[in-house]
């Protein structure tokens, strides 16, 4: 089938046109792929070469001395030129050895007229030639996009697929999927199947985008299969030369289209089965009554040694045009794209999607010492997502709460999570997204909360925030500079941007405004406590 695709400088010497023409050096050769013919009479090329020409010349680039004539050939080679077409004659009457010997040991065929051709005649025949196999190489990907298609809509239609690929290059084909089961044709052994998966896991950022890769010394061309804006594995073809032929990645490309189709479909089957999952996670994070029985029957978590967190993602609602069949499609896109990359990174994920929030149950398997790794590492993935209509990561918070061991306590984690989205939008929580990271605002939430945390804040920064409400003052500014430099002056009035002698000034009014005794250890926590709650309470 290939034989047809591909045009080579064997199809070629079977033209009329080279019915006299000789093969002198580079035999094995013949099987180069010819892409277009290209008259060239000049010594400097490189600029003009793009590789898999066939190059017809009269000999006058080669009327150079000996080591040029060398360095010529070579050059030609670098470039995989397909061959080389001297016409004999007048410019140039005879090829030395070296030259012979070089292109034997590259396999770059050598060809020579030995009477006079025309060579606007063979370049208008090989280029008719060379349009119509391009023309039948786009029918019979248009073809094969139709048969995957097809195939795609079969039982096992992903085995059906990769065995179609065998079929059309005689080369194992597979698909290795990043979170379930991967599939080959011909089969391969365990030891191939294993590593081959942990390569492709270990695949990240721009590796991912690899075009080659060498599983168990052999070489093969890749074809991510994406969807919902997440990579969900790879399609994989031997290749037989170093430099995979374009029409592999164009096949590749439709052949993992289908795939794609076949994974949305499952998993849309699958996700739609999850209904009474959402339900019941909504009902724990509520703190509503549940039914064990349903929690161990719908929820995916295995074993009674789990650890559990919850993961929650503040979105932008939807559109208000958008209606609840098309808000029911967009939710069920997005719990199959979050659960999709929970279980990629070792989690077990149970999922309730709101309009404005989803919020992840994720069950940890204790020996999993790079939790919070994997967490960021969602995260980052989440960022990246762009797919406007299910999923605009730029525009998300994130928070994530505690670590439980019981399904019971997951109430509080969830109020945790929410407490880390609050300080996020609060722009106070810094860069972390774990309720374990917030420091002292784990004691400052809850006394807001419970309206204690104005009498704190009033009692030990009042004065100073009656003044600059008064004055129109900023001592509270001097105040947290002073305090964050550790009591250091010249640090102090650097950062604030005035002279030292203002510091002394305003310092003076402090002590008169919170007492002396304001930078002893134990009043001076206080008043930083204070200012962290104020800016809690003020934003």
């Amino acid at each position: 089938m290939m034989k047809e695709i591909t045009l080579s400088v064997e199809d070629i010497l079977k033209r009329d046109l080279f019915k006299r023409a000789k093969v002198i050096a580079g035999r094995n050769g013949l099987d180069r792929r010819v892409r277009w013919a290209h008259v060239l009479e000049v010594q400097e090329f490189g600029s003009v070469i793009h590789g898999d020409e066939l190059i017809l010349t009269t000999g006058v680039g080669l009327q150079l001395d000996h080591p040029s004539q060398i360095a010529y050939v070579k050059k030609l080679i670098d470039l995989n030129v397909a061959c080389l077409c001297i016409e004999m004659g007048s410019y140039f009457k005879e090829i030395p050895d070296q030259i012979l010997e070089i292109a034997d040991e590259n396999d770059f065929p050598i060809i020579i007229f030995e009477e006079t051709v025309k060579f606007i005649d063979i370049t208008q025949d090989l280029h008719g030639l060379i349009v119509n196999h391009h023309n039948h190489m786009l029918h019979y990907l248009d073809k094969s996009s139709r048969r995957f298609i097809e195939l795609s809509l079969a039982p096992n239609g992903l085995q059906k697929i990769l065995q179609e690929l065998y079929k059309v290059f005689q080369r194992r084909a597979m698909f290795i999927s990043t979170d379930s089961k991967s599939h080959y044709y011909p089969l391969a052994n365990n030891d191939f199947q294993k590593m081959a998966v942990k390569h492709f896991e270990e695949l990240t950022g721009s590796q991912a985008g690899k075009r080659t890769v060498i599983l168990n010394g052999e070489l093969f061309a890749i074809m991510p299969v994406e969807g919902l804006g997440q990579i969900w594995g790879y399609i994989c073809l031997l290749i037989n030369n170093s430099i995979p032929e374009e029409f592999d990645y164009l096949m590749l490309d439709r052949a993992a289209l289908a795939i794609a189709q076949i994974l949305v479909r499952n998993r849309t089957i699958e996700e739609r089965k999850q209904h009474s999952e959402d339900r019941i996670v909504r009902t724990i994070l509520h703190r509503q009554t549940y039914d064990e029985e349903e929690v161990q029957m719908y929820l995916p978590f295995q074993g009674k040694d789990l650890l559990f967190r919850v993961f929650i993602i503040k979105t932008l609602p939807p559109s208000e045009h958008i209606g609840e069949e098309e808000w029911d499609d967009i939710k069920l896109q997005r719990s199959m794209m979050i659960r999709s990359l929970f279980k990629r990174f070792g989690f077990f994920p149970a999922v309730t999607v709101f309009k404005d929030e989803l919020a992840v149950i994720a069950a940890i398997l204790p020996s999993n010492k790079k939790e919070k790794e994997n967490f960021q590492r969602i995260i980052h993935q989440l960022t990246k997502m762009q797919e406007e209509r299910i999923f605009t990561g730029s525009e998300c918070v994130f928070g994530i709460g505690r670590t439980y061991k019981k399904i019971g306590q997951l109430p509080k984690s969830y109020e945790e999570a929410k407490e880390v989205l609050t300080l996020h939008q609060l722009q106070l929580a810094g860069t972390s997204f774990f309720y374990d990271d917030l420091g002292i605002y784990r004691v400052l939430l809850p006394l807001k909360k419970s309206g204690s945390l104005e009498i704190f804040v009033n009692d030990y920064l009042g004065p100073i925030i009656e003044h600059d409400g008064a004055t129109e003052s900023d001592l509270l500014t001097t105040l947290k500079v002073y305090l964050e430099c550790s009591g250091a002056k010249k640090e102090a009035s650097d950062q604030l941007f005035i002279v030292r002698q203002t510091l002394y000034h305003r310092l003076e009014k402090i002590k008169q405004l919170l007492g002396e005794d304001f930078m002893e250890p134990g009043k001076r926590l206080a008043i930083e406590t204070a200012i962290k709650a104020y800016n809690l309470i003020k934003k």
